[in-house]
């Protein structure tokens, strides 16, 4: 499960029962949360920070969304702060000054009372690490007591799309099994473990997730129903808040070529199938290069189809260099042990994979220097 089954790392442990399994955990500065039933007379709404695909609450004052890796922030100063998580199941977490004060698993109570910090200025920060199944959730924001005061929230200077599928968003990344029920693996998926979290934090980037669980380029996992990645990406919304990312990050292809193709799907072959693949996502990288056209590009290729998820974006990148696209060299991730739920990426697979896209990056962002370790 989640960071070692939600055990603390740090001495000291806050526990609070919000109907279903919540842990709330202390770090080195102190702070601690409860659960409210209403947030006190005259309290300011923050001006917060939404990154991810999200939209207004219409006629509200929080946010709906559905997409994986959404986090919210807000800037104040004074010692206390409010936190609407909305409706929805969500797996949550939140920080202040980066350091985590509580981590919710499917929490009833939607209202958080954080206190007992210091009187200084502070940054609260709530991250979505749950997949939503393509199920409507809410964020409903964040408040301070009358008399604090409000800060505005800065983006940060590099910003990240990473586009993909289950290993994209964390899928089962927190669990140390291969066999897993669905509910495990919804408790166990954590797109804060996920690759390009990772990264992005490494790089002090803020990060956009558009991922979906067994989605590919052409063929879904085992030729599945449902939207191909880029499918859903055409039924995107049109973005709510500004977003230009420098660096676009596509890791499909594993779906596409986990399974045989079968007599009655509409490829005649594999060699029919990895044709289509290679179309598809030539155009496909060509209309984010068109929505984003400062942005340069990675591909990312697993060794799915014994090497032909590989060798068909190894063609892909060929075509879009040829083309005079901005793409740097394909990272591969590397033999992994795909010991999670049901045979994904662990935790340590995912660091793997960071590692080999934080090297690409330096090389196609030669501007981009690393913020942490």
């Amino acid at each position: 499960m989640r960071r070692s089954a939600l055990i603390p790392r740090f001495g000291k442990a806050l526990m609070l029962m919000l109907a279903s399994a919540v842990s709330l955990l202390a770090d080195a500065a102190p702070g601690r949360v409860d659960a409210v039933a209403a947030w006190p007379e005259g309290s300011v709404a923050l001006v917060a920070r939404p990154v991810g695909l999200v939209e207004r609450e219409p006629g509200a004052s929080g946010w709906r969304y559905r997409w994986p890796g959404t986090y919210f922030e807000a800037r104040f100063a004074g010692g206390e702060a409010y936190v609407d998580l909305g409706a929805g199941d969500k797996h949550a977490r939140v920080s202040i000054d980066g350091r985590e004060v509580a981590d919710l698993v499917r929490p009833q109570a939607r209202l958080l009372h954080i206190h007992g910090l210091p009187h200084a200025e502070h940054t609260v920060r709530v991250d979505i690490v749950s997949e939503s199944d393509d199920r409507l959730q809410t964020f409903g924001g964040f408040a301070v007591p009358s008399g604090a005061a409000a800060r505005v929230p800065h983006a940060r200077a590099r910003a990240i799309e990473f586009v993909g599928d289950s290993w994209t968003l964390g899928y089962g990344a927190g669990s140390d099994r291969r066999e897993c029920s669905d509910d495990e693996v919804w408790r166990s998926t954590d797109s804060s473990l996920a690759f390009g979290p990772q990264v992005a934090h490494r790089f002090d980037a803020d990060y956009r997730l558009l991922a979906i669980s067994g989605r590919g380029m052409v063929r879904n996992f085992s030729n599945g129903a449902g939207d191909t990645l880029p499918q859903a990406w055409e039924r995107l919304p049109a973005d709510a808040e500004p977003w230009s990312p420098q660096l676009v990050v596509i890791g499909l292809g594993t779906n596409d070529f986990s399974t045989p193709v079968g007599p009655a799907e509409p490829w005649r072959d594999s060699a029919d199938l990895s044709a289509a693949f290679e179309r598809r996502y030539v155009a496909f990288v060509r209309t984010l290069h068109g929505r984003h056209p400062s942005a340069r590009f990675l591909l990312i290729a697993s060794g799915a189809g014994d090497g032909a998820a590989e060798r068909a974006v190894r063609r892909v990148r060929e075509q879009l260099a040829a083309a005079g696209l901005p793409v740097g060299d394909v990272v591969v991730t590397g033999p992994l042990a795909l010991d999670a739920c049901n045979w994904h990426p662990s935790r340590i697979d995912q660091q793997q994979i960071a590692r080999h896209l934080a090297t690409a990056v330096e090389a196609v962002m030669p501007d981009w220097r690393p913020s942490s370790p």
